[in-house]
């Protein structure tokens, strides 16, 4: 066993009670937390200096569990799940009546994304339960693209930060709502809006 799975079952065990974790993404480095651990999430939102009304990202291990979390699923989500999932794609959704964390900051969406990175994608299958997919950093400061960065912002306030090298791609994932009749693009990233357009066969706002 390499030191990475010793780290990521690390990792899945200090997740599972009640604990946070930095681990690279495609995109960003994350700061992790059981999203039905409200103490947890309560860290975090400390953690980052982030205001408990301003929601968080969710990471799910597959398209498969969007149905877990939302409703009301449009079409258009299982298109745009095929083609950029795993992947700095993050869809705002409306949320599943049954779900309640501190993470969707009492909303009535819920932003789900499945990370493209092995390392990422390991530790969310392994442990099962959806986490927070939270730059980690100190909110409005550089979002960490290494372990270092994140070191440097978070100290050690972090139960255990996984040093995955440095983050393959931008810095930050597109975030798209699908909630209305009309996507619309909340924040340029990852995949640009052309490509977006092409799967959904329709202008974007």
């Amino acid at each position: 066993m390499n030191n990475t799975s010793i780290n990521i079952s690390d990792a899945v065990d200090i997740l599972g009670n009640g604990g946070i974790v930095s681990f690279p993404t495609d995109t960003a480095y994350c700061l992790a937390a059981d999203i039905f651990c409200d103490d947890a999430i309560k860290r975090v939102f400390e953690v980052k200096g982030r205001m408990a009304d301003k929601a968080m990202p969710i990471f799910i291990p597959d398209k498969q569990s969007l149905p877990e979390l939302a409703i009301e699923i449009p079409d258009i989500a299982w298109k745009l799940a095929d083609a950029f999932w795993p992947g700095g794609l993050t869809m705002v959704v409306k949320k599943h009546a049954s779900l309640s964390t501190p993470a969707i900051a009492e909303g009535e969406t819920v932003a789900l994304r499945v990370p493209g990175h092995a390392i990422a994608l390991e530790i969310v299958r392994k442990l099962g339960k959806p986490v927070t997919g939270t730059s980690a950093n100190l909110s409005g400061s550089e979002t960490p693209v290494t372990a270092s960065q994140v070191r440097k912002q978070l100290g050690n306030t972090v139960d255990m930060i996984i040093d995955g090298g440095k983050c393959p791609g931008t810095a930050v994932s597109t975030i798209i709502d699908i909630t209305g009749p009309v996507p619309k693009v909340l924040r340029q990233g990852a995949v640009p809006k052309q490509a977006l357009e092409e799967i959904c066969g329709l202008a974007i706002v």
